[in-house]
Order: C-alpha cells, then sequence, then structure tokens
C-alpha cells in the first residue's frame, strides 16, 4: 500500500494511492497514519481490504498539499556516512560501525514544502535518503532477517544539512541537522511488502534540472536490516519511528571548489525508485 497525509500543515488527514493512482480517503477507517496505525494489523488488514474494494471515498487532489506520510513520530534516527561511493568522494574511511544522529521530529515538513536556508548559512546542502519506517517495537534484535519484520515501510527523505554548522562549529553533527525544515518526508510510506529489496533501490536527486546524485541503495555500506538489528543495540525503536539510511554521492560537499551549495531560490528535485518524488524550493529563514 502507498498511504500518506493530505492537507494544511497540522491538519493533514489519512489517504491511500490505490493501484490506478486514485487518492482515496481513509479518514472513515482510521484517525491517522502513525505509529498506533502501523502497530496494529488488524487495522492495516482493513485498509488492506477497504482498498481492494474500491469504496473508499475518492479524494480530489487539486491544490490539495501533501504533508509528511507518517504523524507523530517519535524519534528521527540518521546513519552518516553510509554510502561506498559517498565516503569515497568526500575521502572519508570507510566506518567500522555505522555512525549514528538524529534529527529531531520538528524538522520533518512534507515532500513539496518549502525548506529554508538558516540566517548566517553559506554551505546548505542536499542529501537524497531511504527512510526506513518502524512498525513493531524493536529492542536487542539478534538477526537482520527478524530486523525486517519490523519495518512498517519505506519512503524518500531529505537530509538536508548545513555543512558549517556540522563540521565547523564544534561539538556533534546535530547543529547541522536539526534547522527547521531540514527533513523533507514522502510523498508516500510504501508498506514493506511492495518493497521486497530495499538493497535495490535507485535514488537520484537534480539542483535546478541538474542531476547530482545518482545512485543505489547497493552501494550502502550497512544495509537496511543491518541498520535495524544493530541501532535496537543502543536504543529502543518504537512504531512510527523514522531511520534515515545515509546518502549517496553527489552531494555538494564531495564536489570541487566552489562547491555549489544550495542558495534561496533553488529548486530541489529528488525521487526513490518505487516511493515517489519530492520538489522544494528554497527561501531564506
Amino acid at each position: 500500500m502507498k498511504l500518506l497525509r493530505v492537507g494544511t500543515a497540522g491538519a493533514e488527514r489519512p489517504a491511500l494511492l490505490d493501484g490506478d493512482g486514485t487518492l482515496r480517503d481513509l479518514s472513515g477507517l482510521v484517525t491517522d497514519i502513525d505509529g498506533a496505525l502501523l502497530a496494529d494489523e488488524a487495522a492495516l488488514d482493513r485498509v488492506r481490504a477497504a482498498a481492494a474494494s474500491g469504496e473508499l471515498p475518492v479524494v480530489d487532489s487539486t491544490g490539495l498539499r501533501t504533508g509528511p506520510p507518517v504523524g507523530r513520530i517519535g524519534k528521527i534516527v540518521c546513519i552518516g556516512l553510509n554510502y561506498h561511493d559517498h565516503a569515497r568522494e568526500t575521502g572519508a574511511d570507510i566506518p567500522s560501525e555505522p555512525i549514528i544522529f538524529f534529527k529531531a521530529p520538528d524538522t520533518v515538513v512534507g515532500p513539496d514544502d518549502t525548506v529554508l536556508v538558516p540566517r548566517t548559512s553559506v554551505k546548505t546542502d542536499w542529501e537524497v535518503e531511504l527512510a526506513v519506517v518502524i512498525g513493531r517495537t524493536a529492542r536487542y534484535l539478534e538477526s537482520q532477517e527478524e530486523a525486517l519484520t519490523h519495518v512498517a515501510g519505506y519512503a524518500v527523505s531529505h537530509d538536508v544539512s548545513e555543512r558549517a554548522f556540522q563540521i565547523e562549529r564544534g561539538g556533534q553533527w546535530d547543529k547541522g541537522k536539526n534547522c527547521e525544515t531540514f527533513n523533507p518526508l514522502g510523498p508516500w510510506l510504501v508498506t514493506a511488502d511492495e518493497v521486497p529489496d530495499p538493497q535495490a533501490l535507485s535514488l537520484t536527486l537534480s539542483v535546478n534540472g541538474e542531476l547530482k546524485q545518482n545512485g543505489t541503495t547497493a552501494e550502502q555500506i550497512f544495509p537496511v536490516a543491518e541498520v535495524v538489528r544493530y541501532v535496537s543495540q543502543f536504543m529502543t525503536l518504537y512504531p512510527g519511528d523514522v531511520i534515515n539510511t545515509g546518502t549517496p554521492a553527489g552531494v555538494a560537499l564531495g564536489q570541487p571548489e566552489p562547491k555549489p551549495y544550495l542558495r534561496a531560490g533553488d529548486v530541489v528535485e529528488l525521487e526513490i525508485e518505487g516511493l515517489g518524488r519530492q520538489r522544494q524550493q528554497l527561501k531564506d529563514a
């Protein structure tokens, strides 16, 4: 299933994109697309049955905003430097274990919402990423196979980053990762049954129509299953939590000087195979 949330920011309602590409209203069946729903297999079965019946109300999508596909996110765990090609372009050593940092849930916006360039920023960068959404409480998982059974689905994530804040201002990476609007998510949450191999997805990102990133999740240093298993050793993952699994080569940071960092007026478009497409215009904060 392709689950999504539509409407004005803060007042989104649950919806479903059916096999014909028709937007259907789910508000008569569920209150939201969130951790409570993703952990409730019976409720998900009712949604599947309603979708198969073709009787869900049609939603007119004309002028309708698409919000983040998951509401009330508990935490966003991010994996840094998780693609072989990205490590090569930045001259970084391959990490022996996943690098973990966090984004606050309030960085999440819709897939086509405006992204704000922070005040004093000179190094705002782009990063297309595969997001993993947790569907079952995960703690101390013992195997990669077990880890995948805890995944509700996948989505497109844009891990916008400010490199000067991240690298040059001391402390941890979080200062360059948590500026407002720095995590567009969606358009859809695609349930795990529709993504048979999360290590076989193409990812692309362009800036002002110029292709910048053109990668595949096959390049991940730590695959999705290992990331979920590993993270569960250090913290409990709850339904509705999100893991951003890293970005492939092609970010501004890895390009020759002068590096083409983002500015107000730029348009970023990104896509992951089968998971949908995002488009953001940047403005000054």
